[in-house]
């Protein structure tokens, strides 16, 4: 069973999916046109896009979750490549919200109206471009969910992943468990020999030789001191 279930299951998270062409007013349920000043794709409009979060704001307020008199009693995320990249402290900051209020992007793009009128921020978690937002805003959910209190099973697991605790700003360190020996490759001494002195500088070791590794602009933020995600 994923953590998401057991936590929605535990009534630590509740996720509610709705979809913008409910909120569309033709007999077509056409949510999409053409874009003003030519070029490819098509763009979401304004009304149905609209709708839909005013609907979802006032779900929250009838479930106690948002306060009709406090704006920023939820906080409204339009996922897309042009947002600010997703890191772990925003994470840990969006998850404070008691509501959440995702918006997926599609086609190329959403009315830029309505992402003034009703939008807070636009979240990006990579550089690249999908195919719908859909999956981005599964990505928001899953990596916020982990820094609510009670969703994962112990709590540590949070301050040692990567980017947290007492390493913050560097990959996490290599992970070994049982067999001691697998296809002739042993599990690094220091593991095993109990001394938890040793042990942390080896993980700190191991972890600033990955990051140096595999993304040495981080290693090297870490190093200068200027890591402050």
């Amino acid at each position: 069973m994923s953590l998401i279930k057991r936590a929605k299951e535990k009534g630590l998270i509740e996720i509610h999916l709705m979809n913008i062409r409910d909120f569309a007013d033709n007999k077509w349920n056409r949510v999409d046109d053409r874009p003003y000043g030519g070029g490819p794709g098509m763009v979401l409009m304004p009304d149905p896009v609209a709708r839909a979060i005013r609907r979802a704001r006032q779900n929250g307020i009838e479930c106690g979750l948002e306060s009709e008199v406090e704006p920023s009693s939820a906080r409204v995320i339009y996922v897309s490549p042009q947002g600010t990249p997703l890191t772990a402290a925003k994470c840990r900051e969006l998850a404070k919200y008691r509501h959440l209020i995702i918006l997926s992007g599609h086609y190329e793009g959403i009315d830029e109206r309505v992402l003034k009128s009703e939008v807070d921020e636009e979240i990006s978690i990579g550089d690249y471009v999908l195919t719908n937002g859909c999956v981005a805003a599964i990505v928001i959910v899953d990596a916020v969910a982990r820094f609510i209190p009670g969703v994962l099973g112990d709590s540590r697991s949070v301050e040692q992943d990567s980017y947290e605790g007492e390493l913050k700003g560097l990959l996490d360190c290599p992970h070994y468990t049982r067999p001691e020996v697998f296809e002739g490759e042993a599990v690094p001494p220091v593991l095993l020999s109990g001394n938890h002195e040793l042990i942390a500088k080896w993980r700190r070791e191991s972890a600033l030789e990955k990051t140096q590794r595999v993304r040495p602009d981080l290693a090297n933020k870490f190093l200068l001191g200027e890591y402050n995600e």
